[in-house]
């Protein structure tokens, strides 16, 4: 069997086992269904994974940067998944119960073209029950990270007001859901009630694990600790840029203090998505006219209330502002949600700063961020390339897409320091805080999982060295434990791209666009191939 037969295979059985994601993906014919959780689900995924892992065995890497990636990419998905099934299996988290059930609802609910069948809601919300049912069988008796627990029980906490509210709000809804709706919520509140009786454990997946993900599912060529060393080099190395940018704009006055004023520089309430709106053209017509990328003009990107019918869950899940429409029904553009104002009006607009608006929602996530990525993605000739960056319940479909995409979008903020005066001295700042912060984060999840520091630990240097905001924190460092080597990969990533254009040293656009025409791969792997073709172009 050659590659693209093999990538078919491995892609029906991940599908086969993970519908949710095949949801987000836009793959047809798994929309009504929730993952198989029996009794013999582990053993039957586990056989036909090494069954692939036997197939893939005598391939050839392949003739082509296409070929090869694949190939690495077939390999590491096959390698991860058959050693989480065996050292840290889903089934014994909470968490992956909750947010199966909730986003296996929300995929469907979210835009699509052409829109999702009410019946495949039907039928998703008609096996919940027994989903839920399975989850407290696997749970039963096993020791639980009691934050684990907490998130479970906030996540089924969401998903019964999606099920009691939300649901009801959406077009999708009719009378005919009625009978299987009070099913599943009901089974949600029995699957909450019996998390209460889980004694507690570590939640680190130790040094050994970490390695191999970082080995083979990111590419990386060095150790945690190398990889922690280097981490603390440059989170010490910005924090120190940090404080003499502080000094240099006003002695009087420390970094903290100063990037608090950015919050009140915010635009007013009905302002708040035309600015938006502004600041995303503004940046796309900046990349192109400065020769940066090829920002993706050619697909739109809409900036849109968060509906009705996901206020009331969205704070408790992993409910991102942004998600690339699925790829197999991407359409022509895709939302991106700007959450309303709660009860404090103030509180609301200081989150609405300007400088927030600008990094983090237009640059980082918007523009030339996630939604270029995101859109090149979708045409590189690597079907893996295509969809493992895909965002899915509890995050990305496939672990090794993780240094491009966030590596990308954490990038591109930077980036765009080499627009003159697209950025303020104060936003300046805020970027060398970002930069200290990714660091610090790749640091914290490394020490984490090697079990140098426990997760009190990690919460109070967030919150003390790293300015992390308290409601920030606990969610943050929790979902750090939940799924390692994942907050690794936004600092790691970054550093790879960075360093791979000062080696090679091509023209910007040049340089960017082949870098992210392979799709969600590993940094690491890209620059190797880019590195054989600097070097076949330079004989």
């Amino acid at each position: 069997m050659n590659l693209q037969a093999l990538t078919a295979k491995f892609l029906e059985h991940h599908l086969e086992y993970h519908p949710v994601n095949a949801s987000f993906m836009g793959l047809d014919g798994h929309d009504h269904r929730l993952p198989p959780a029996d009794a013999d689900a582990p053993e039957r995924e586990l056989s036909a994974l090494r069954n692939l892992e036997r197939e893939i065995a005598p391939l050839e890497p392949g003739l082509n940067s296409a070929e090869r990636l694949e190939f690495k990419m077939l390999r590491a998905q096959i390698r991860v998944a058959i050693h989480d099934l065996e050292l840290r299996p889903r089934f014994f988290n909470p968490t992956w119960y909750t947010g199966e059930s909730a986003f296996g609802l929300i995929s469907l609910l979210l835009p699509s073209d052409p829109p999702r069948a009410v019946d495949d809601l039907r039928q998703r919300l008609e096996n919940m029950p027994e989903f839920l049912a399975s989850g407290q069988k696997w749970l039963e008796g096993h020791a639980v990270p009691e934050d684990w627990i907490a998130r479970g029980k906030l996540e089924a906490a969401a998903l019964i007001r999606l099920l009691e509210q939300g649901l009801k709000l959406h077009p999708l809804w009719n009378s005919n859901l009625e009978p299987a709706t009070l099913k599943a919520a009901g089974a949600a509140q029995m699957f909450a009630a019996s998390l209460e009786l889980h004694d507690d454990s570590d939640p680190a997946c130790g040094e050994a694990q970490l390695g191999f993900l970082m080995r083979e599912a990111h590419g990386l060529p060095f150790s945690p600790i190398d990889a922690e060393n280097l981490a603390l080099e440059g989170f010490e190395n910005a924090q120190a840029d940090l404080q003499r940018m502080a000094a240099k704009l006003n002695p009087t006055r420390d970094w903290k203090t100063q990037l608090k004023t950015l919050e009140l520089e915010h635009p007013s309430l009905d302002d708040v998505i035309p600015t938006y709106d502004k600041l995303h053209a503004q940046t796309l017509g900046l990349a192109d006219s400065n020769g940066l990328v090829t920002s993706a003009k050619n697909y739109g990107l809409q900036f849109q209330s968060l509906p009705a019918w996901a206020r009331a869950v969205a704070g408790d899940l992993y409910f991102l502002f942004y998600r690339s429409p699925a790829a197999g029904r991407a359409s022509s553009g895709s939302p991106y949600w700007v959450f309303p104002p709660g009860a404090d009006l103030n509180v609301y607009l200081r989150s609405q700063n300007t400088a927030t608006i600008k990094i983090t929602h237009v640059v980082h996530h918007g523009s030339i961020g996630h939604h270029t990525q995101n859109t090149l993605a979708r045409a590189s000739s690597l079907k893996l390339g295509q969809v493992a960056g895909t965002d899915c319940a509890s995050g990305i479909a496939m672990l090794s897409g993780g240094t491009m995409i966030e590596g990308w979008a954490c990038y591109v903020q930077d980036l765009m320091l080499e627009v003159e005066d697209f950025y303020t001295p104060q936003e300046k700042m805020l970027l060398k805080q970002f930069e200290m912060r990714n660091a610090a984060m790749c640091l914290a999840d490394i020490r984490l999982h090697r079990g140098v520091w426990n997760l009190d630990q990690m919460r109070a240097f967030y919150r003390d060295q790293v300015d992390v905001p308290p409601a920030r924190l606990w969610a943050e460092t929790t979902r750090n434990s939940i799924y390692p080597a994942t907050r690794l990969m936004y600092w790691l990533g970054t550093r790879a791209i960075k360093s791979l254009r000062r080696e090679l040293n091509w023209k910007a656009r040049d340089f960017h666009d082949r870098l992210l025409s392979f799709g969600s791969v590993p940094v690491a792997w890209v620059a190797e191939e880019l590195r054989q073709a600097n070097f076949s172009s330079t004989r």
